[in-house]
């Protein structure tokens, strides 16, 4: 009863947000160096230093994105008895983000997202906010604003500019840019505190960030021999349209943290996946299993993590990858409050290759296929008094679908999904793996302004 009571009040909330939304959506302001949450935004990265919106004083933007899925997933493993949780075809609960942007001065604007649905969090929950300087003026000189004319600084909790599939990712409510249902196996995502500066030039992009290491504000003393350090992350790439029906993106990322009481780089969403109780034992709760279909390495204390994003856009055929490498270990396998020694640091290598075509009228309608291959070591069994043991698993995910952007604030979209888990053992807490596999449709409806 309090799950449904919780539910209808979330979905109370959003359809309210979304009207109050609706009736100022004909009303709503140019944002200068802004990345739109509909349509426009799809294949759009960082913002760039184009200057196409003259500043005319302070602007308040309100904006939302609101998701509704149904799914009907089967999903087994190799166990003889198997406690995986009973499904069937259903929907799930309705996700809804509240957005806020605002035109301070001339090149500044601050943003502030917050989830009021979602699978993880079910009350109102604020993602983060951030102040981003595009021009100096206020500064009254002339060399400064000489300087900042190829300059982007970004400060405040916002999400890591780690790679560029977390532009295609879906978060909470936010879902119409994504062209997938889910996000990638291993999900690159976290919101930490700190500040990226950005130089741009004749296509070129370099950037540099600093942020606390964790997903939020810890002024507490660390446990006995551990160290809270900052993570430090860059990204250097280049992104040309290079005829009317060709562009081509390349980027490199990497993100490093020496030690953290709680890193989240690959477990920072708190909002929840969209394969909803797949590979899940019962009973089941909507917080408690929240990101089903993914899978986190576990590198909660060290992790250093490489990425190169290809991206093509020939006409409608559009070619996008991702290749990471990361190493890392939890604080026990890095000798953390234990009586045996450091391990090594365990690796993950992730893969993800996607086509899509996007056809008619403004790219109205689309078609493609993704494969995602993760192999990684595990570690399991871990604790301040023993070691545990480590093994080498895979997974992989192969998804076909399709979508139509009824308008460009509306997407309908749906997606066949097998993901087959390997190599994991039938004993230990990650036996429900084992020979694990899930298969079936989910289709989504997105709207984002």
């Amino acid at each position: 009863m309090k799950t449904r009571i919780v539910s209808l009040k979330s979905l109370v909330i959003t359809l309210g947000l979304l009207f109050a939304g609706m009736m100022a959506f004909a009303q709503q302001p140019a944002i200068q160096y802004f990345r739109p949450y509909d349509q426009r935004g799809i294949n759009k990265f960082e913002t760039s230093k184009e200057d196409t919106v003259e500043f005319d004083g302070l602007k308040l933007r309100l904006g939302a994105g609101f998701t509704q899925g149904y799914q009907n997933l089967k999903h087994s493993n190799g166990l003889t008895s198997s406690a995986l949780y009973e499904m069937g075809g259903g929907f799930a609960l309705a996700q809804a983000n509240f957005n806020i942007d605002v035109q301070l001065a001339d090149g500044v604007r601050l943003n502030l997202v917050s989830y009021m649905s979602s699978h993880h969090h079910n009350e109102f929950w604020v993602k983060g906010g951030y102040l981003q300087v595009d021009k100096v003026s206020f500064m009254k000189s002339e060399f400064m604003d000489n300087l900042w004319k190829n300059l982007t600084l970004k400060v405040g909790h916002m999400e890591v500019n780690y790679g560029d599939a977390h532009f295609r990712r879906s978060d909470g409510g936010h879902t119409l840019q994504n062209p997938w249902i889910e996000n990638n196996i291993m999900d690159e995502f976290s919101t930490e505190i700190g500040a990226e500066l950005y130089w741009h030039k004749n296509g070129i992009l370099a950037m540099a960030g600093l942020t606390d290491g964790e997903i939020q504000g810890n002024v507490s003393k660390p446990a006995s021999g551990a160290v809270r350090k900052p993570s430090l992350y860059f990204k250097l790439g280049f992104d040309k349209q290079l005829q009317d029906n060709l562009r081509i993106r390349l980027t490199g990322s990497m993100v490093s943290t020496k030690s953290s009481n709680s890193n989240t780089i690959f477990g920072g969403d708190r909002t929840g996946s969209n394969y909803q109780y797949v590979m899940e034992n019962g009973p089941v709760s909507l917080t408690g299993n929240a990101f089903s279909g993914r899978f986190n390495p576990g590198f909660r204390d060290n992790v250093t993590a490489f990425m190169i994003n290809p991206f093509v856009k020939i006409s409608g055929l559009e070619l996008f990858g991702t290749l990471e490498f990361a190493s890392g270990n939890s604080a026990f396998e890095n000798g953390e409050g234990t009586s045996y020694a450091k391990e090594s640091n365990r690796k993950a290598n992730q893969t993800a290759v996607e086509a899509l075509y996007r056809f008619g009228n403004h790219e109205k309608f689309y078609i493609g296929a993704r494969y995602i291959n993760l192999a990684t070591t595990v570690a399991e069994g871990y604790s301040a008094t023993a070691a545990g043991t480590r093994y080498d698993v895979s997974i992989n995910r192969t998804s076909i679908g399709g979508g139509w952007f009824v308008t460009r604030n509306v997407l309908m979209k749906a997606e066949y999904v097998n993901q087959k888990y390997n190599d994991f053992k039938d004993t230990g807490g990650l036996s429900r793996y084992y020979q694990g596999e899930f298969s079936g449709v989910v289709i989504q409806g997105s709207i984002a302004f």
